[in-house]
């Protein structure tokens, strides 16, 4: 039992005429006070009771106790510092900083650019009136984003991603978004050998989430290498 429970033990509780209880509004309502007072809070016998239990000293180990309760070094509380978006790229798992993420929206048409159709860029795509360049996020970490992959709940349908770091904005076609999640560093693990060689560059660390891992990307490298896609 801890200190501060044994000192409330400890307390002396005086007699009190808890006349409510058996005559007030908790018990059978007798009380011909009740007439003038309608409530027994209202009454001046409840409240001297009331005084009564504020006026009885505190046990001689009461401040020792709390006192060393309050001493004691207060628990870690989990901090959920860092915030992603998570997002599923074919089979893939992956997550990168929700500062970068502008939008999730709905797939939409997408034109191709002249002397652009290989490698990471896909085209342009119109979204809310500004024409963004697309990119395979797929090409971008070596993935195959064509493996079969089922629909992991509500929100398995196919999105783009749109990203900006500074005043440009890109597009990335995804399989699935989850959304947004909060974890501790603390929560992160090293990328294992088993990655491709790939994903392994552009992933920061791994997290463990719904009995699986997600991939944290490290965006400055992404958009690196989207700048060179697009020169």
């Amino acid at each position: 039992m801890s200190a501060q429970s044994q000192s409330t033990l400890s307390f002396v509780r005086p007699a009190l005429n808890d006349c409510w209880n058996r005559i007030g509004v908790r018990g059978d309502k007798s009380c011909v006070e009740l007439k003038q007072h309608l409530h027994c809070r209202n009454c001046p016998t409840y409240s001297a009771s009331a005084r009564a239990l504020l006026d009885v000293p505190s046990p001689p180990d009461y401040s020792d106790g709390w006192t060393s309760h309050f001493a004691q070094p207060s628990a870690q509380v989990k901090e959920l510092a860092h915030s992603v978006i998570i997002f599923r790229v074919g089979t893939e798992w992956l997550a990168l900083p929700t500062v970068f993420c502008v939008e999730v929206a709905d797939t939409r048409a997408m034109h191709c650019l002249p002397h652009r159709r290989t490698g990471a860029v896909l085209g342009i795509t119109n979204v809310r009136g500004e024409l963004l360049v697309c990119l395979s996020l797929a090409a971008i970490l070596g993935l195959d984003a064509s493996s079969p992959s089922e629909p992991t709940g509500r929100n398995g349908v196919q999105r783009l991603l749109v990203l900006r770091r500074g005043t440009a904005s890109v597009v990335f076609p995804v399989s699935e978004v989850h959304g947004v999640h909060r974890y501790g560093a603390s929560e992160l693990a090293q990328v294992p050998a088993t990655v491709g060689k790939a994903q392994a560059t552009y992933s920061q660390a791994v997290l463990p989430w719904r009995n699986t891992t997600v991939g944290i990307l490290d965006a400055q490298l992404v958009f690196h290498t989207v700048d060179r896609s697009l020169a």
